[in-house]
């Protein structure tokens, strides 16, 4: 195999919302050889006109109109591209980079849904690495980011097997947080897709933050049912689930945990404090004009459920509704939650 870094390797940042921005400023920081690409015109003045921002604090530092693209195709090649779009874009993305790559380059996945292997499909499953973000961030002007919660990353190959590209991609995303290596990538992506079944979309049904959110206790018992329908799903397809945060989700999922279900709700009602600032990245990019992503979470969960016959009565209620918010024939806030709750029981969910 030939040498996997230059010197000094290239780094690429495609998708500059609240985790792709806070990723590139501590990157910018850190001297690192970067180049970022976004469509957002408004986003692209803010890193090459030094309007930069991070949790309050001005960044001196910008970079070059050179290093500050639209795409990246007709780019010259990278070492590594880390990926932070919505998971609608993630093809069009991959189809981007063909030509941007080095021989040995390697793209990391920091998107949400299960975008690994719909990148490989495309570049191929050996240059493909996920990094399992465990914190939030949002983006509430062009260039301006705030971290909202603290966490790390859980790294790994689509294979599982050991690849000395991780040890480069440990060294960048150090800059911003832990970074523990995984064998069980697909677990521990499941994981987070179920948490984001949860947080993400309730959070754009409810046009709130995590911690308002989790202060209702109908909140509480959807995120509850919608992770029940999750696990079951991965435990029908053979996944051994791996926490990405402090949260075991089998415990959480199970309706007759020995603790109960005032355990469960006490727990939630602590990832409510602990994320309070968190705001969801779908709701943010819908705001944008984006189509929502959730096709590729509770979607995800509706369509592997069907395949292998397991009823997902809450994510198809939750996916549907999210799709009435885009339309503008529902407004995102508590009537779009009582309207989940009834939905859900009309598609018969267990209480």
């Amino acid at each position: 195999m030939p040498p996997l870094l230059s010197e000094t390797p290239r780094v690429l940042i495609v998708g500059m919302g609240g985790i792709g921005g806070v990723v590139g400023c501590r990157l910018l920081e850190a001297g690192v050889d970067l180049t970022i690409a976004t469509t957002n015109a408004a986003v692209r003045r803010a890193w090459s006109g030094g309007g930069l921002s991070l949790d309050g604090r001005a960044l001196s530092a910008a970079l070059p109109d050179s290093r500050v693209v639209e795409s990246a195709r007709g780019q010259a090649p990278f070492d590594f591209v880390f990926i932070a779009v919505q998971p609608p874009q993630i093809e069009e993305v991959a189809q981007s980079l063909e030509s941007a790559l080095v021989g040995n380059a390697r793209i990391v996945c920091l998107s949400n849904g299960l975008c690994e292997e719909r990148i490989a499909r495309v570049l191929g499953a050996e240059r493909v690495v996920g990094a399992v973000v465990a914190w939030g961030a949002r983006m509430p002007t062009p260039g301006s980011y705030l971290q909202t919660s603290k966490g790390g990353f859980r790294v790994g190959s689509l294979s599982g097997a050991e690849d000395p590209a991780l040890i480069g991609i440990r060294s960048l995303l150090e800059h911003v947080g832990e970074v523990v290596f995984t064998d069980n990538l697909r677990g521990a992506r499941f994981s987070k897709l179920a948490l984001n079944c949860a947080v993400s979309t309730l959070g754009t049904i409810g046009s709130r933050t995590l911690g308002k959110l989790l202060l209702r206790m109908d909140a509480r018992d959807l995120a509850l049912s919608i992770l029940r329908e999750a696990i079951a799903v991965a435990e029908a397809d053979g996944l051994r689930l791996e926490p990405v945060t402090q949260l075991d989700l089998r415990w959480l999922g199970e309706p007759r945990s020995p603790f109960g279900a005032a355990a469960q709700h006490a727990l939630l009602l602590g990832v409510g404090l602990r994320y309070r600032r968190l705001r969801s990245s779908m709701l943010a990019a819908m705001e944008r004009g984006r189509s929502p992503a959730v096709d590729f979470l509770n979607g995800e969960i509706v369509d592997r459920g069907a395949r292998l016959g397991v009823r997902t009565p809450v994510n198809r209620a939750a996916q549907e509704i999210v799709w009435e918010i885009a339309q503008g024939r529902l407004h995102a806030g508590s009537d779009a939650l009582r309207a989940l709750v009834d939905r859900s029981r009309a598609l018969g969910a267990s209480s």
